[in-house]
């Protein structure tokens, strides 16, 4: 659960110094390291000053480090441990009650968005809205949610396309892709032997790609993506749940729209005039 802390981190992180925003990143990637270094071995990690770490926690609004560690002991003593819940896959079991469901889901809902930098989202938006083409790209259970993707944001604007290699002929379809396109990658395991020979083609390309993904494959996703959102995808060890991933594709359409309010407007308008032409709308 992303403590008061990180809410301060993400609110502030674009006014914080250079220095400063390393020890921000540091924390953002783990918070549970206030409670188990000290603010000396917080600068070692960040590479930075003990003096830029005490500051650092002044801008945040701590008086000191040590307030920084009271607070998060207390909220921790406060709720329920994810140390509770077991995250390796369990043995298939039809009797799942729908409580023990709707917790599981929803645990994976809530510690991925608590966990996510909320300053992403504008600059994503940002990428997606220069984009001259929008392509989405996603392999077997993953390929239906491409599509859903896609369908998503072809009402919100023009230029949306999915890769998906009809009639294995990828060449024709990458062929139609150019710079500073963007492509929405959504990818769980398996993955296909194709997925390393796409990427590598989308970066000689000089598209702009944002991979969302579970956790295991982030640091990988790291080397070819602009942007990687990880995923909480904890199952029951059998039929794996894409829960996170369709509610992180509605996230980034919902931020494209605030940030483009006007030209979606104006897209959504069109089409319900042309579905009224049409006479497809009930």
């Amino acid at each position: 659960m992303a403590s008061r802390l990180i809410l301060r981190i993400q609110e502030k992180f674009t006014r914080l110094t250079s220095s400063e925003q390393k020890i921000a990143s540091v924390l953002l990637e783990n918070q549970g390291l206030v409670e188990t270094h000290t603010a000396t071995e917080l600068a070692s990690l960040a590479g930075v000053s003990k003096a830029t770490t005490a500051r650092f926690f002044r801008t945040l609004g701590y008086a000191d480090f040590e307030e920084v560690r009271i607070q998060a002991r207390d909220e921790r003593n406060s709720r329920a441990p994810y140390a509770r819940f077991d995250p390796k896959p369990e043995a298939a079991s039809l009797g799942r009650t729908l409580s023990e469901h709707l917790a599981l889901e929803s645990r994976n809902l809530s510690r991925t968005f608590e966990e996510m930098r909320s300053d992403l989202l504008p600059e994503i938006a940002s990428v997606l809205e220069k984009a001259p083409n929008l392509w989405f790209l996603g392999f077997g259970d993953e390929y239906g949610l491409a599509r859903l993707g896609r369908t998503m944001f072809t009402r919100l604007r023009h230029g949306v396309h999915q890769i998906e290699g009809a009639g294995q002929d990828w060449a024709a379809e990458l062929a139609m892709t150019g710079p500073r396109d963007a492509l929405i990658l959504l990818t769980f395991e398996p993955r296909p032997r194709l997925l390393p020979v796409l990427l590598k083609h989308a970066r000689t390309t000089r598209m702009r790609v944002i991979t969302i993904t579970d956790h295991a494959y982030a640091a990988q996703a790291q080397r070819f993506s602009d942007f990687v959102l990880p995923c909480h995808i904890a199952s029951y060890g059998i039929l794996p749940t894409h829960a996170t991933m369709i509610s992180m594709l509605r996230l980034l359409a919902l931020s494209y729209l605030g940030e483009n309010p006007d030209a979606v407007s104006q897209r959504i308008a069109t089409l319900d005039a042309i579905n009224e032409e049409l006479d497809l709308s009930e």
